[in-house]
């Protein structure tokens, strides 16, 4: 597991979407996670450079912890890694 806290905005970004393909790979969580953001396939993909839908896909992932902790196994970082994320994707939007 990747254990790195000194998450940098294009590391964050990184995580982010690494997260992102977590939630797409599974389709209810994909439904819940465009039923809950509002966001569309389309303007989905439009939006994944901006630092605030990139935050948006963590929280989401934050907000239900079983999600969090799949997401962090999965993806080989710890969830703190991905809260850490979150907190510096909202600093740069």
């Amino acid at each position: 597991m990747t254990v790195r806290s000194d998450t940098n905005p294009d590391y964050a970004a990184t995580l982010a979407l690494d997260a992102l393909t977590f939630v797409l790979n599974e389709p209810l969580r994909a439904d819940r996670f465009i039923g809950m953001t509002g966001l569309t396939p389309d303007n989905l993909r439009e939006r994944l450079k901006d630092p605030s839908t990139l935050a948006a896909i963590l929280a989401f992932l934050e907000a239900y912890e079983p999600d969090l902790i799949a997401c962090a196994e999965s993806t080989g970082h710890t969830p703190e890694a991905l809260v850490a994320a979150r907190r510096t994707l909202e600093q740069a939007a």
